[in-house]
């Protein structure tokens, strides 16, 4: 094709882009692309690309560059300002919002880690409490999820057998489900959040309890002191997000019930956010880490310890420098 008839039928293309690209840069706002534009530059660097290889003049050749890296700046631009975004909430936004909500969180952290102590300590001084809430084909698997002679600790018979990959993915679904369920019951004013904590609470408690009476804990507690950092706060980030939500409707003050619905929501839906970001971690840990065999119950231990002062410094102090993003 020759340059004129090439340049007759894309000019118009090229225009536009211009007026776009003049009209990004002229706006202060970041994330003003908006649809289309991803298509456009591609377009344009298509364009460029054929351009050079045919061999067009100069005067061609340049102003497509041109557009093209401008057009790279303003996609940049637009992307980058979500990874800032991503990042602020990763490093600042979300250990602040715990802090913020405290009151919800040290609540759902009483219900939670209260029952799992108390039930545990129940059933390890009364080994027959365990069949009050577990079943005896349950405590069946669970001993031999954590039989100290399993090639695979944590894994129950069928799933033994699974690589890693899978079982992060079994570990995600299974944890996001628990979670997802603690905080949306919360819109049944709350109480269905209490009982979610309270119950995994205890079953988690009768567990451990039992594993520990009948010499399993060698493998239990060096399994769970990991991955439980993540997993055991997110449960709690759960509750209190639901939590939020229940309040809201049984005290909704000056507000009517909906608009202060709403205004709960905003801040539990961070919070999950947040919460989904752990229980990933947790899962790739649990996958990973936790269900190997080969390390030593005292390795295992210092990386638990290590994790777990990593989950609180990371609540308590991330996000209080002046610096952190806004």
């Amino acid at each position: 094709m020759k340059q004129s008839q090439f340049e007759r039928r894309h000019q118009d293309a090229w225009h536009q882009f211009g007026k776009r690209l003049d009209t990004l840069e002229r706006s202060r706002r970041k994330n003003d692309a908006g649809d289309g534009f991803t298509e456009q530059y591609r377009q344009i660097c298509l364009h460029l690309a054929l351009a050079q290889e045919r061999g067009y003049s100069g005067h061609l050749v340049e102003p497509l560059q041109q557009l093209a890296m401008r057009g790279h700046q303003q996609l940049y631009r637009h992307r980058s300002q979500f990874s800032a975004r991503f990042l602020g909430f990763i490093l600042a936004d979300f250990p602040r919002l715990v802090r913020a909500e405290w009151r919800w969180v040290a609540l759902a952290g009483v219900l939670f880690f209260g029952s799992l102590l108390v039930m545990g300590l129940l059933v390890y001084g009364y080994p027959d409490l365990i069949y009050s809430v577990v079943s005896p084909a349950q405590v069946s698997e669970m001993e031999s999820m954590y039989d100290p002679a399993a090639r695979r600790i944590g894994a129950s018979a069928e799933r033994a057998s699974s690589t890693d990959w899978l079982m992060f993915g079994y570990y995600i679904m299974h944890n996001i489900g628990i979670a997802f369920q603690t905080f949306a019951s919360g819109l049944l004013l709350g109480l269905g959040s209490l009982f979610f904590l309270f119950f995994n609470g205890l079953m988690i408690g009768a567990v451990a309890g039992h594993l520990t009476d009948v010499g399993f804990g060698q493998t239990f507690w060096p399994f769970v002191v990991g991955h439980g950092a993540f997993e055991l706060t997110a449960i709690v980030l759960a509750g209190a997000a639901g939590l939020k939500l229940g309040w809201a409707l049984l005290a909704p003050g000056p507000l009517r019930r909906g608009e202060a619905l709403r205004v709960a929501a905003q801040t539990s839906v961070k919070l999950i956010g947040g919460v989904m970001l752990f229980l990933l971690i947790a899962a790739f840990i649990e996958a990973y880490w936790s269900s190997m065999t080969w390390p030593q119950s005292t390795t295992k231990y210092l990386v638990g310890a290590s994790l777990w002062a990593l989950v609180a410094a990371y609540l308590i102090f991330a996000g209080r420098t002046a610096h952190a993003p806004d």
